[in-house]
């Protein structure tokens, strides 16, 4: 298995060449990242059932069992040394894993570039039929440290103006609903954990897919901001994605990580960029179907600064 660590201030794709990573730490999800309702969906009329591996049998949550995140990836290149190292990545995934329609062929290439960037490039090819391709990167960021704590004080500011609300299982309604005037509003910068109370059915943190201003567009545009104020140190991240992930580790709960620390609920947050959850199932969400003439490019660039004020 592969490893590739950051320094004490996050978590992130750290494998520790144990495969079994329940909470997907760093881990590369797919082939369609997020949940798939009734763990289904129609393509050019043909239907495909998949894996259901959450809810109880209900739904398809991150691929199916064996998803991208429970499989070896090749290393297809790598350099270590220079001013930009980096390392690319390759899955080859056959028609029918899991349920999904087509074989796709799939590189991951994570890069360092000047001081302080890390850029990730995730590119698919169907290689012979239709079919739906999300990847997301499930990293972990703690900006205080991996042993410091929470991340509940931590101050976040998202791009974003609305968002797809989800039902009891967390799978959109297909609705795209503002945040004004809701706990979800994070326009303006401002602490985690101070509208969390106000979350509906009872939830214990933030678990919804934001969708990013100017979604429409393929280029590059900017998606959140994390400011830890003890240490001072600031994340900003952009991407090409329509969609981001907000998970605050409402669920962790004795995660053994790096160096032995345990990892409780809120140890980390999660900023997944994707394609809108379920969108196989809305036809009013941004399309994630590649085909062999279409392939599937998801772009990530983290900046890493001091504030010190």
């Amino acid at each position: 298995m592969w490893v590739v660590t950051g320094g004490g201030s996050c978590l992130f794709i750290h494998r520790d060449g144990n495969k079994n990573n329940s909470g997907n730490f760093g881990a590369i999800v797919g082939r369609v990242a997020n949940r798939i309702a009734g763990a289904q969906f129609t393509l050019d009329g043909t239907l495909y059932k998949l894996d259901a591996n959450g809810g109880n049998g209900t739904y398809t949550v991150h691929g199916g069992r064996k998803g991208f995140s429970q499989v070896i990836w090749k290393v297809k290149k790598h350099e270590k040394s220079g001013p930009s190292p980096y390392i690319t990545l390759s899955y080859y995934s056959a028609d029918g894993e899991e349920g999904f329609p087509g074989a796709v062929l799939s590189y991951i290439t994570y890069a360092l570039s000047e001081p302080y960037k890390l850029s990730v490039t995730m590119k698919s090819k169907a290689l012979n039929k239709a079919t739906p391709v999300n990847l997301a990167q499930h990293s972990f960021w703690n900006l205080g440290g991996h042993d410091s704590g929470d991340i509940l004080s931590d101050e976040l500011q998202i791009s974003a103006s609305r968002i797809t609300p989800v039902d009891k299982n967390l799978i959109p309604t297909g609705e795209i609903v503002s945040v004004k005037r809701t706990p979800y509003d994070f326009l303006s910068p401002h602490v985690i954990k101070t509208q969390m109370k106000e979350l509906p059915n009872g939830s214990k943190g933030y678990d919804i897919n934001y969708v990013l201003n100017g979604y429409e567009s393929k280029k590059m545009k900017p998606v959140a901001v994390v400011y830890n104020k003890k240490s001072g140190r600031v994340m900003k991240l952009s991407s090409n994605a329509p969609g981001v992930q907000l998970y605050t580790g409402n669920n962790l709960k004795n995660v053994k990580g790096k160096g032995g620390y345990i990892y409780q609920a809120y140890a980390g947050l999660c900023l997944e960029t994707q394609g809108f959850p379920d969108s196989v199932n809305h036809p009013n969400f941004p399309s994630q179907v590649v085909t062999p003439g279409k392939p599937y490019e998801h772009y990530m660039l983290y900046t890493f600064t001091i504030n010190k004020d």
